[in-house]
This record gives structure tokens, C-alpha cells and sequence, in this order.
């Protein structure tokens, strides 16, 4: 349909040898096209970092990835992110970037990203359960592991 956005599914994920340490993250982007679904896999990864922060640069990576404004479904199984972009970034930036108790957000800079990179977008952010055989995810985390081995 002629200005309608590309579907596109995102599997993200992030991992970490020891919190902090060398870390590592992994995405996946699944666009539809015609008939059938176009994969591309990405991974990076840093010598000292945290899970919290490589779970985060899996999904800014995969957004930045993309060319055009789009459905999107993210998939993560990390709820620090899902329920942070969908919950709690609201309150961090009514207060300044300060969580509740009046703390700096932890991540902020990289929070203050992602909530930029979401503009134009349609996104749905969906948790699922890591390491239980769900296909994307599984194959996100290797990426992630991959990421953290040439971090």
C-alpha cells in the first residue's frame, strides 16, 4: 500500500561477562517485503560496560538501523528495557531524569537516545522469556555473545 510503514520485527538482546566487563550486544531486523521476510543481524560489543546498558544498545542499534519510519515490534527479554521505553521513561523525563527517590536515571544518556530514536516510528515493545526457545531470541543472545567476544 503506497505510504503505508514497512513492517519490521526487532529481536534484541544484551550480555555481559561479569556486571561490569566485556560485554556484548545483538540484534536482529526481520522487514517484510513482497512476500517473504528480509533478515539482517548486527553485534557490537565494549571492553567494560553492563548488561543494563548492552540490553539498551542492542535496541538503539537496531533502530538506528532503520532508514524510514516503521511498524516496528521489539522483542527483548530484558524488562528493564521493555518496561523502562514503555512505563517509566514518562516519570524520568517529568522530573528531569531523575528516578522517584530524586536519583539520577541510571543510563541516562543512552535513555535519552533511545527516547529519540523512537520519534516516527509506530513501536511495540514486547518481553519474552529468555533463554526458552523462543527462535529470535535465541539467536539475538548468540549475536550478543558474538558482540561480546570481539568487544
Amino acid at each position: 500500500m503506497p505510504g503505508s510503514k514497512p513492517v519490521v520485527e526487532i529481536y534484541a538482546d544484551g550480555a555481559c561477562k561479569g556486571n561490569p566487563g566485556r560485554g556484548g550486544w545483538g540484534a536482529i531486523l526481520r522487514t517484510r517485503r513482497d512476500d517473504e521476510w528480509v533478515e539482517k543481524e548486527m553485534f557490537g560489543g565494549e571492553a567494560l560496560t553492563t548488561n543494563n546498558r548492552m540490553e539498551l544498545l542492542a535496541v538503539i542499534s537496531a533502530l538506528k538501523a532503520l532508514t524510514r519510519p516503521c511498524q516496528a515490534t521489539v522483542f527483548t527479554d530484558s524488562q528493564y528495557v521493555q518496561k523502562g521505553i514503555s512505563e517509566w521513561i514518562h516519570g524520568w523525563k517529568a522530573r528531569g531524569w531523575k528516578t522517584a527517590s530524586k536519583e539520577p536515571v541510571k543510563n541516562a544518556d543512552l535513555w535519552r537516545e533511545l527516547d529519540q530514536l523512537t520519534a516516527g516510528h509506530e513501536l511495540r515493545w514486547e518481553w519474552v522469556r529468555g533463554h526458552n526457545g523462543h527462535e529470535g531470541n535465541e539467536r539475538a543472545d548468540a549475536l550478543a555473545n558474538k558482540g561480546c567476544a570481539a568487544g
